[in-house]
């Protein structure tokens, strides 16, 4: 993997472009890894997207720039963070559409669902909501053609490549398949957002 472009942001910042939300995955655990074992230099803040990754407070700026022309992190990079569990209900009010576009019954797109270790590409939209990837690309599904008006905290939900958890309740239009009652956002916890970047989900079918 080789960077599409390496750009300077201000006096302190650079901007990584790149191909897809894979090759960002694999770059922040890189980044991340050096971090940690102090190999990387000053950096304050790592902040991935879908497309780029956002590296601010450097200390260093043109050192930085070249190392990350030449790095090459592998797709194993980027499945390195803890494990949260999900215990979810799958009872959502889009389920059913869910399946039907999957070609399946209900109880098998639950256990699609379940399958796979999921891992937050980024974070966005909403405090403590992170864009979780693992479905294989067959299961991608669209966003409602008419968002609701109201999503219920909790909402276990799909979008394109993602999978999300609604952490406070908000408008949106993901199609929903489940609930859960984890808090993903506490201001009385440290750090509040229980998923960031790098972080391994696993989905648990749960009875209501």
């Amino acid at each position: 993997m080789t960077p599409a472009a390496v750009r300077r942001v201000g006096e302190r910042a650079l901007l990584v472009e790149l191909d897809d939300t894979a090759q960002v995955a694999a770059l922040y655990g890189w980044l991340r890894e050096r971090q940690e074992s102090r190999a990387l230099g000053a950096v304050e803040e790592i902040v991935p997207a879908a497309r780029t990754v956002l590296l601010d407070g450097v200390a260093d700026v043109d050192a930085l720039a070249a190392l990350l022309r030449t790095a090459r992190p592998s797709a194993a990079a980027a499945a390195t963070g803890p494990l949260v569990e999900v215990p979810t209900v799958y009872d959502g009010a889009d389920l059913t559409e869910v399946a039907a576009l999957w070609g399946v019954s209900e109880e098998a797109a639950v256990r699609i669902h379940t399958g796979p270790e999921y891992v937050v590409a980024f974070c966005g939209f909403a405090p403590g909501f992170g864009y979780l990837t693992g479905l294989p690309p067959r299961y991608e599904v669209p966003r409602r053609a008419t968002p609701r008006s109201s999503v219920p905290v909790g909402s276990v939900a799909l979008a394109g490549p993602y999978t999300g958890v609604y952490p406070g309740s908000s408008p949106g239009g993901w199609q929903l398949i489940g609930r859960t009652g984890l808090a993903l956002w506490d201001t009385g916890r440290e750090p509040a957002a229980l998923l960031a970047p790098g972080v391994r989900v696993r989905f648990t079918a749960e009875r209501a």
